[in-house]
């Protein structure tokens, strides 16, 4: 992937947070910075991030954030949500993405994209 200025400014908007952050939270804090865009151009910078492995969509919430692991399809990883601060983290998930795979080769279904979230509280919440 070629990282183009517009690109990089997208996944620095992700990458600055903890947080999964919707397109037009994007949209907004470029426009703050000075750069006025078409959501069209972000959608599209998004992406391309997104096809580099380099960013995830949080499905429940159409938001992205940053992956900090290798992630391949190897090692699929679960997603937790913490649902008081919005702290998003990955851990590994292999024996689960396992279980859904053999099931669905059990039904005769060929899955396209498995995704597995989970909200709940992390421990920074939960101490406080």
């Amino acid at each position: 992937m070629r990282l183009t200025e517009l690109r990089r400014q997208v996944l620095e908007e992700i990458a600055g947070s903890h947080h999964a952050i919707g397109a037009y939270e994007i949209l907004d804090r470029l426009a703050q910075k000075g750069a006025r865009l078409a959501p069209i151009s972000v959608y599209r910078a998004i992406d391309a991030l997104l096809n580099a492995g380099v960013i995830h969509r949080l499905e429940s919430r159409n938001a992205f954030f940053a992956c900090h692991v290798s992630h391949t399809k190897e090692h699929d990883q679960i997603v937790l949500t913490c649902a008081r601060c919005g702290r998003v983290a990955e851990v590994p998930g292999e024996r689960v993405f396992e279980a859904i795979a053999n099931a669905a080769r059990g039904a005769a279904f060929v899955p396209e994209r498995t995704v597995a979230e989970v909200t709940g509280i992390c421990a920074d919440c939960q101490a406080a």
